[in-house]
């Protein structure tokens, strides 16, 4: 597999090396070795999700509290989505920016995304299928959103009217976000992660 580090840090693509013939094909989709190798920590594998969502669905833009913070491997197994990484460490070099990695089922790509970034992701297809391996369970104290139609993010969503979740809808925008104290701290989330080599 290749794996390639996104221009926001914390974030990585995965492409699998796919073995087909006639009779389909086998790929390994996640590494917990090669990933660490660049990553520089194993994921902890706490909770595996999986979404199904219909063409013009916007999931995000969703992040935990950190410590402990809740880092995403995500593929999608079926259809196609745009999925968004968010970085709402504040304090980051690219605070308030994002970066979309197409993830479909014809190049099974991956992306990991570490403790303290955004994650969202627009459907492209109907029945779009996502897969999820987290590093902690769902808190639902700890979890929070940002708008995903924010402009201040200004994320290019390829929907032309996208559904949203009521709880999407009614997430605060980014400056009230900041303003309410409740995102990530960027020295504080690199010296959580860097802990987690020693685990």
């Amino acid at each position: 597999m290749k794996i390639r580090e996104l221009g926001i840090e914390g974030a990585w693509e995965i492409t699998p090396q796919q073995h087909g013939d006639p009779r389909g094909l086998f790929m390994e989709w996640y590494r917990f070795d090669h990933l660490a190798a660049e990553v520089g920590h194993p994921l902890r594998l706490a909770q595996g999700n999986l979404s199904v969502s219909a063409a013009g669905v916007v999931r995000g833009i969703h992040f935990a509290d950190v410590p402990p913070g809740q880092a995403k491997y995500v593929t999608c197994v079926r259809g196609a989505v745009l999925d968004v990484i968010v970085d709402l460490r504040v304090g980051s070099p690219t605070f308030g920016q994002w970066e979309g990695v197409r993830l479909d089922d014809t190049d099974r790509r991956a992306v990991y995304l570490s403790e303290g970034l955004g994650h969202g992701f627009c459907a492209l297809t109907d029945d779009a299928t996502l897969t999820y391996l987290c590093s902690e369970t769902y808190s639902p104290t700890g979890e929070h959103g940002v708008h995903p139609l924010d402009p201040d993010l200004a994320i290019e969503w390829p929907a032309s009217a996208p559904q949203l979740s009521a709880k999407d809808e009614s997430a605060p925008s980014l400056a009230e976000a900041i303003a309410s104290g409740l995102l990530p701290d960027y020295e504080q989330t690199k010296a959580f992660t860097a802990g987690l080599t020693v685990r």
